[in-house]
């Protein structure tokens, strides 16, 4: 990604029923189209946490299909927190899960 476009780097935790129905690759495939570099993980609680960076236009449409969901998923709830600067991740990633 290039350092000269302005990045928006969010945090994001996905309540609902966003485990063991294919989210996390949902959201994968979902980062990769949009260009969103970051990780996706399942948390013990049941949510899904996700830290996603890239161009303001490409989060926030990522930010729109998270808040929809994939087929299988019910989404009730996204927390959004944004983040004061980019992290400069390179690629998308699952990544182990808490708990």
């Amino acid at each position: 990604m290039e350092r000269s476009v302005q990045l928006k780097n969010v945090h994001l935790l996905v309540e609902g029923r966003v485990q063991a129905v294919g989210f996390r690759y949902f959201t994968w495939q979902t980062a990769k189209k949009l260009r969103i570099c970051g990780w996706v993980r399942n948390r013990a609680d049941g949510a899904v946490e996700i830290k996603a960076e890239g161009s303001t236009t490409d989060v926030d449409a990522f930010i729109a299909a998270v808040k929809k969901g994939s087929p299988f998923s019910r989404v009730q709830h996204v927390s959004i927190y944004v983040a004061d600067y980019p992290e400069h991740f390179s690629s998308f990633e699952i990544v182990d899960s808490l708990g």
